[in-house]
């Protein structure tokens, strides 16, 4: 077997293995806690905190969905109680989504699980290996964004 293909094999188990790990560890930190959201109901939560703009037609591009897919989502996501659904006060066509007092506790909760797990990932390393891992992974991130407007159209 030849460098090329190696690293290439690798790349994607590193890939592959990172994003089916953090899902099944993140899901597995939730339940611990009494959270009884899925994944995609917490990520929905964080874009709507993080978001600059809360209409649902922004948040389903940002969060890479339809926006039928999304307002299944938040339905239910609003019967739970944690997201509401208010009307823009200059356009009143254009729906808005915020979070409730009950999401903030489910945030705190996502946000120490994401601290802890980028700690314990570089916690080893040394400074000038941090920059070269996050040179790399930029570049890595890059290349999906821009495929993602490719196959995307956007």
């Amino acid at each position: 077997m030849d460098q090329t293909y190696n690293t290439r094999h690798t790349l994607n188990e590193l890939l592959v293995g990172l994003f089916n790990y953090i899902l099944y560890i993140e899901e597995r930190n939730l339940k611990d806690k009494g959270v009884a959201l899925s994944m995609n109901d917490v990520h929905i939560i964080e874009n709507i905190e993080k978001g600059s703009d809360n209409s649902m037609s922004h948040l389903a591009g940002r969060m890479m969905v339809t926006q039928g897919t999304l307002t299944t989502n938040v339905a239910k996501l609003i019967d739970k109680g944690y997201v509401e659904r208010y009307r823009d006060e200059k356009d009143k066509r254009i729906v808005r989504l915020r979070l409730t007092e009950k999401a903030k506790p489910i945030l705190e909760i996502h946000e120490d699980f994401h601290k802890n797990l980028i700690d314990k990932a570089i916690g080893d390393l040394q400074l000038d290996e941090n920059i070269v891992l996050n040179e790399a992974l930029e570049r890595i991130l890059q290349y999906f964004r821009e495929e993602y407007r490719i196959q995307a159209n956007i």
